[in-house]
């Protein structure tokens, strides 16, 4: 097989690497392994989502696999298919859904979207990187309240630094985090920051799930 294009990161340059495996086989592979509730979840990440060859990673690491969620959160059949699990797992109590933008900002606002179909209100928000304006209350576009009880969510996270940040700024606004949903767990690191800062953690999808091992340590 000859070289492919790949991404190195999240925010690094494109470059050329030999694939050592292809995710059509790895596709068949996770799929005769499993057939969970979100399996189709799974399957529309392997066929979209998931690259595999030589990466470096925004923490220098280098990975033989790469998620880019985007691919499956920005098609309309994959995030009915996000909207689905999520939509099953955040508590009947929460009031709104958001996290820091960029990696939050189709995931919370396409399930906000779908849970009004279904008859369920959910306010949708984005956090800035940096403040637009004065103090912590410029970091914020849309709808959040003081009061509300929020899923903060993502699309992949490898070492949890995103949503537990979001978190933060959330509670720094008068809202309760009570849950981080990743669409993926890419790094298996995320939970444990989660529980210590008293959240609860629930990815849809995890590394094991789509036949690689986690990469956040």
């Amino acid at each position: 097989m000859g070289p492919t294009t790949v991404r190195h990161g999240s925010s690094a340059n494109w470059s050329k690497a030999p694939v050592s495996s292809t995710c059509a086989d790895r596709f068949e592979a996770v799929a005769e392994a499993s057939s969970g509730p979100n399996q189709a979840l799974i399957d529309h990440l392997l066929a979209h989502a998931v690259q595999t060859g030589d990466f470096v990673l925004k923490s220098g690491r280098r990975s033989t696999w790469f998620c880019d969620g985007k691919q499956t959160v920005c098609r309309s059949e994959g995030l009915l298919l996000v909207a689905d699990a999520a939509l099953e797992a955040i508590p009947d109590d929460v009031t709104a859904i958001g996290g820091l933008t960029a990696g939050a900002d189709p995931v919370a606002f396409g399930i906000a979207a779908v849970a009004a179909t279904r008859g369920r209100s959910l306010r949708s928000f984005s956090i800035r990187k940096e403040s637009k304006g004065h103090g912590v209350e410029g970091r914020l576009a849309g709808a959040l309240e003081s009061g509300d009880r929020v899923v903060i969510c993502e699309d992949v996270v490898t070492r949890g630094a995103s949503p537990l940040e979001a978190a933060e700024v959330v509670r720094a606004l008068g809202a309760e985090p009570v849950m981080i949903l990743p669409v993926v767990d890419r790094g298996g690191t995320c939970g444990a920051l989660a529980e210590a800062a008293g959240i609860a953690f629930h990815p849809l999808v995890t590394a094991l799930d789509l036949g690689f091992p986690y990469e956040g340590s």
